[in-house]
């Protein structure tokens, strides 16, 4: 569910397909998403389901796979 809403905003922001985007696949080096960018998506994602992620968190997250393991982590805390 976490990926498919995280594809979702991927997606939506940066237009790319989906098929390409996996849990290894990077921000800025895969997608060519710039900092902005990775910040509207986790904007989005944190709307889908209602929760609020550390900016401190996200400036660590490079790959997909580590942003869905945060949102999983703050929504078990939730």
């Amino acid at each position: 569910m976490v990926l498919d809403i995280l594809k979702e905003k991927i997606v939506e922001i940066l237009n790319v397909d989906p098929n390409e985007i996996t849990e290894k696949t990077t921000f800025i080096g895969d997608l060519c998403a710039d900092s902005l960018d990775v910040y509207q998506i986790i904007l989005g994602v944190e709307d889908a389901l209602q929760i609020s992620l550390d900016g401190e968190d996200v400036e660590q997250i490079s790959n997909v796979g580590e942003a869905v393991s945060l949102i999983e982590k703050v929504m078990a805390a939730k």
